[in-house]
C-alpha cells in the first residue's frame, strides 16, 4: 500500500484529522461519480488514498473508516457503490466485512486491496463475495482501472486466479452431483409426491394443490406428511428446499399421474 501511494504522494499535504473517527471528502458536484468508501487500518493512509482517488472525475470518496463497524454504519447512512477494503484489518476483518457488505447490499462491489499473488489468498475474497482484488504492488493507476471496471460489472483478474477459479468451480460441481446422486439413492418419492413437492415449492396451499392436482384434500394432506417423513424435515419449507436435489423424470410428471409405491426418484 506504502509503495501504491509513494510515487504519487512525496510532496502531498495530508488532509488533517477530525475529532470523528470517520473522514468526509468532498466531491465535484459537476459529474456523476462513483461513490466509493474506503476501509483502511489507518487514517493517514486512508486519507492518502482519498486525496488520490479524489483527483479522479468519476470517482467520488464518501467517507475513510477504519473499522468494520465505521464501515457498516456509514452504509446504513448512505448508498455506496464500491468499497475499497484493506486486507490488512485486524482479526479476519477484511473478509469478515466483505460478507456483512454483501448480505446488507447485494449491489455494492467490494475491492479487496493489498493482496499477495498467492492464489488462495485471492480466492478467499472471491469466494467471500469480493468483485475484485488490488495486489500489494499495484500501481495508483491499478487501483483506479478496477474500480472502473467493477463498477462496469467487469471482473479483472490474472491467468492464474482464473485457472484456480475454474478448478474450484469443477471442484464444486463434482460436489454437487456426488450429493444428488446420494439423495436420490437415499429418497424415495413417488411421482405424484414429486408433483406435490413442486407445489409447495410454488407456496400452494393444501387446497391450491388439490384443485390443481384434481385430488380430495386429505390425499394431499396424506401426501405432504409422507414427504416430510421421506425427507426428515419438519416443515413445507425445508422440505421444498430439497427440490433441487431430487431428479425428475419430467416426460413421467406431465404425462403420467399414477402412483408408485416403491418408486425410485426418477433418474
Amino acid at each position: 500500500m506504502k509503495e501504491m501511494l509513494s510515487n504519487r504522494h512525496r510532496t502531498m499535504a495530508i488532509p488533517g484529522r477530525r475529532e470523528s473517527h470517520m473522514f468526509a471528502f468532498s466531491g465535484q458536484p459537476d459529474a456523476p461519480r462513483i461513490k466509493m468508501l474506503l476501509v483502511i487500518e489507518t487514517h493517514l493512509i486512508g486519507n492518502m488514498f482519498a486525496s488520490a482517488l479524489q483527483d479522479e472525475p468519476s470517482i467520488s470518496v464518501i467517507g475513510c473508516a477504519t473499522t468494520m463497524e465505521q464501515a457498516l454504519e456509514t452504509m446504513e447512512e448512505t448508498h455506496v457503490d464500491v468499497v475499497l477494503i484493506s486486507a490488512k484489518l485486524p482479526d479476519q476483518g477484511a473478509l469478515k466485512l466483505t460478507r456483512a457488505i454483501l448480505n446488507i447490499s447485494p449491489s455494492t462491489r467490494v475491492l479487496a486491496l493489498g493482496l499477495s499473488d498467492d492464489k488462495d489468498d485471492v480466492l478467499k475474497y472471491i469466494e467471500a463475495g469480493a468483485a475484485g482484488y488490488i495486489l500489494k504492488d499495484s500501481s495508483m493507476r491499478d487501483l483506479i482501472d478496477s474500480v472502473r471496471s467493477i463498477q462496469r460489472g467487469e471482473a479483472q483478474i490474472s491467468p492464474r486466479v482464473a485457472g484456480a477459479l475454474l478448478q474450484r468451480l469443477s471442484n464444486l460441481s463434482r460436489v454437487f452431483s456426488t450429493v444428488e446422486d446420494s439423495m436420490a439413492e437415499e429418497v424415495r418419492l413417488t411421482p405424484r409426491e414429486i408433483e406435490v413437492l413442486q407445489c409447495i415449492d410454488e407456496g400452494l396451499t393444501n387446497q391450491e394443490i388439490a384443485a390443481r392436482l384434481l385430488l380430495e384434500v386429505g390425499t394431499v394432506k396424506n401426501h405432504v406428511h409422507n414427504i416430510l417423513e421421506k425427507l426428515d424435515v419438519s416443515n413445507r419449507e425445508a422440505a421444498a428446499s430439497y427440490l433441487t436435489f431430487i431428479k425428475k423424470d419430467h416426460a413421467g410428471l406431465d404425462g403420467e399421474h399414477h402412483e408408485s409405491s416403491s418408486g425410485r426418484i426418477p433418474h
